[in-house]
């Protein structure tokens, strides 16, 4: 089997420091590796805030110390926990001004997710099955900017009304966040319905975490739901930056190869890995 390349490549889903726990790179080290493997982009993703500043910064350092001598680019979001005061419209408009690229519901402050972990309260997005106003609200600002609508760790009864009613306001960008994930535990057969009902992209990474440190790999059951869907509804992530898991670069690298090896064509990894997440980029 031939080794797969990342030339090219764009992962909308990483995590590097700072954050609150540690992880495996920094703003800047994540910035060579991508540059290392000839990446295309890098989506920051953070819990605890907005991203796109780091990625300025970021690309401003390429350009110091590069000096344009690739084509890289950071981009960022904003994550919509309490960290940013939740369902905040402000903190959304302000974050898609400053170049935010992806705006993520609720993840490690979604009522979803503390209810899996076995705590109370969280963030509610829907009210009687209907988005709530602040989230209309943020639905507007998503489709005004064009940006990515990423369902963070909601839950499935939460996930299809608010694809459906974010369809209705127009936004085109949706991606269901790693359904693969047992917070967030979507059954194949709804995955498969939401990519033929609603046109959403589904987001399947690399490892995902059972607790106390231990990731449990996601390459089989991603071989087979793309199968199943097709790769023109399957975008590929990482969700990477732990440093329990393989440095960003190896995991992807590992997965591709994966794919490849089980019969997924270069070209379907070139739609799962550089043409969707161009489209939702803008590249």
């Amino acid at each position: 089997m031939s080794t797969i390349s990342l030339q090219g490549i764009i992962d909308m889903h990483v995590h590097s420091a700072p954050d609150i726990r540690e992880r495996a790179y920094d703003d800047f080290e994540l910035m060579e590796a991508g540059i290392q493997a000839g990446a295309r982009a890098i989506v920051l993703k953070s819990h605890h805030g907005t991203t796109m500043n780091r990625a300025f910064l970021v690309n401003k350092h390429n350009e110091l110390i590069h000096k344009q001598t690739n084509n890289f680019t950071m981009f960022g979001s904003i994550t919509l926990n309490y960290d940013i005061g939740g369902l905040n419209p402000i903190a959304v408009e302000s974050a898609l001004k400053m170049g935010a690229k992806v705006v993520w519901l609720p993840t490690t402050h979604a009522a979803n997710h503390l209810q899996k972990y076995g705590k109370s309260g969280g963030i509610q997005c829907l009210e009687n099955n209907r988005i709530v106003k602040p989230l209309e609200d943020i639905f507007s600002l998503i489709k005004e900017y064009d940006a990515v609508l990423g369902t963070g760790h909601l839950a499935p009864h939460e996930i299809e009304p608010i694809i459906k009613q974010a369809k209705e306001m127009g936004l085109r960008k949706i991606v269901i966040t790693h359904p693969e994930f047992w917070v967030v535990g979507v059954p194949k057969n709804d995955q498969i319905r939401y990519t033929r009902d609603y046109g959403v992209y589904l987001e399947r990474c690399y490892a995902q975490p059972m607790g106390h440190g231990v990731y449990r790999s996601n390459l089989a059951d991603n071989l087979a739901i793309i199968k199943s869907v097709g790769c023109e509804h399957v975008l590929i992530s990482t969700d990477g930056g732990q440093v329990e898991n393989p440095h960003w670069e190896l995991a992807l690298q590992e997965y591709l190869q994966y794919l490849s090896d089980h019969g997924i064509t270069q070209q379907q990894l070139d739609i799962m890995t550089k043409t969707i997440p161009s489209m939702l980029l803008g590249l």
